[in-house]
């Protein structure tokens, strides 16, 4: 078997057997679940995802929080050295922990659950950086799972290629040719 034939099959069966962070009936609170959507501005929405991930996550939030942009789609492929959230292929939103700054890509709607959850996962980006990762890659898996499982809390799934995001979690070197 070759290296990429095992490196997929491990990446498979990681994505199969790794368990969700929490499970959606534990997580299904319909009071809590709806707080997020009653929020007047993105400081209180920030609060509100920061106290679920403060329940549901290994890391303890920051003294500072980060610095939250709305900006185009061009300006945030420009800052792509910054830990990216993708959806559908697009990228929606990403962090630049130099900065301790997430940026939105517009448009981003306070009240749409997906656009929400790509604010919480760069939140755990924030929340991840004093660690020591590997490669920026290996904070990913940990991320989308968060994500999964809070847009899992809300009857929504993660539009996630979770075997090229386990895959890039391990940190491997790509392109290897033999000598």
């Amino acid at each position: 078997m070759t290296r990429i034939h095992a490196a997929v099959a491990l990446a498979t069966a990681l994505v199969a057997l790794c368990p969700p962070v929490l499970r959606a009936a534990e997580a299904h609170r319909p009071e809590v679940s709806a707080q997020w959507q009653q929020v007047n501005d993105l400081h209180e929405l920030v609060s509100v995802l920061d106290a679920w991930l403060d329940e549901n996550a290994e890391w303890a939030q920051r003294d500072a929080p980060p610095d939250i942009r709305l900006v185009s789609e061009a300006e945030a492929r420009a800052r792509r050295g910054a830990t990216g959230s993708f959806q559908r292929g697009q990228l929606r939103g990403l962090y630049d922990p130099e900065e301790a700054e997430i940026l939105l890509v517009r448009p981003w709607d306070p009240h749409n659950a997906e656009d929400v959850s790509v604010l919480l996962h760069e939140l755990v980006h924030h929340r991840q950086t004093p660690h020591h990762w590997y490669c920026p890659a290996a904070q990913e898996l940990p991320a989308y799972r968060l994500q999964e499982a809070w847009l899992a809390a809300r009857g929504m799934r993660a539009d996630v290629n979770w075997i090229a995001v386990v895959l890039d979690a391990g940190c491997t070197r790509r392109d290897i040719h033999p000598d």
